[in-house]
């Protein structure tokens, strides 16, 4: 069932189930009666990543608080997508973008990795999940993605589960056309791996390249920047083996 994008949507971590009641926080009520200016009555839907989608109702108003009223089920829960993204942490605004992209493109999990030249290397991790709901409120996901502590390159490829298929955008491969490749992939468990904006160092490349869990791929003649790298990849991926 497609989502209904005519009707405001909203994240909340409070259980759903016919005729639940309860008053979203602060921050949300605010959004409700300042910014949409929803009168008492108005619907909108609901979602907590758990429970499916929810119509609901402004049952109660006052200045600076409403009360929701669940109503009916509109859409059920659907399982958390089984493709990690792992990506090196950018500046702020584009890791903003990189982070709503890989969301509606279908990671179901996000897991920052430090390398060698890494920009940021303590991302915001509160930022990353606001940035992973918003997302998730404006392109229909229930199934809201998981973000996890960054995790530095090495202690990364040292705990990889051996039966996950780790592909990873190689600058230097020789060739420009990364389906070959992709369509050689057996494994249905996947993982994508996108480096910093200097690149992997060559010791980093040199590790990945060794790994027999590990799958290079390129990305085509034209040089990009990490955060249009990281859609460019997941396009073709999800396209070719994923679930475009």
């Amino acid at each position: 069932m497609r989502a209904n994008y005519k009707m405001q949507r909203l994240f909340v971590p409070d259980d759903l189930g016919p005729d639940a009641e309860f008053e979203p926080g602060q921050q949300q009520s605010h959004y409700l009666l300042h910014v949409l200016r929803l009168a008492e009555g108005a619907e909108i839907l609901v979602f907590n990543g758990r429970d499916g989608e929810w119509s609901a109702v402004i049952s109660a108003k006052s200045k600076r608080s409403v009360r929701l009223k669940v109503l009916a089920s509109q859409r059920p829960q659907p399982p958390l997508p089984d493709l990690i993204y792992c990506f090196s942490p950018l500046k702020q605004g584009r890791l903003d973008y990189l982070v709503q992209k890989a969301v509606e493109m279908g990671a179901g999990v996000l897991q920052p990795v430090i390398t060698q030249h890494t920009q940021v290397a303590k991302p915001s991790i509160d930022r990353l999940r606001a940035n992973v709901v918003e997302a998730a409120e404006q392109c229909g996901i229930l199934a809201v993605p998981q973000v996890r502590e960054a995790e530095r390159f090495e202690r990364l490829l040292t705990g990889w589960d051996k039966e996950r298929r780790l592909v990873f955008c190689d600058e230097d491969a020789a060739t420009n056309n990364p389906l070959p490749a992709l369509e050689a992939i057996q494994e249905k468990k996947l993982a994508l791996l996108v480096g910093p904006e200097g690149g992997f160092s060559d010791e980093e490349r040199k590790m990945l390249r060794a790994l027999p869990f590990v799958t290079a791929i390129p990305l085509g003649p034209r040089i990009l920047r990490a955060d249009t790298a990281a859609v460019a990849a997941l396009a073709v991926m999800q396209a070719t083996i994923g679930d475009w």
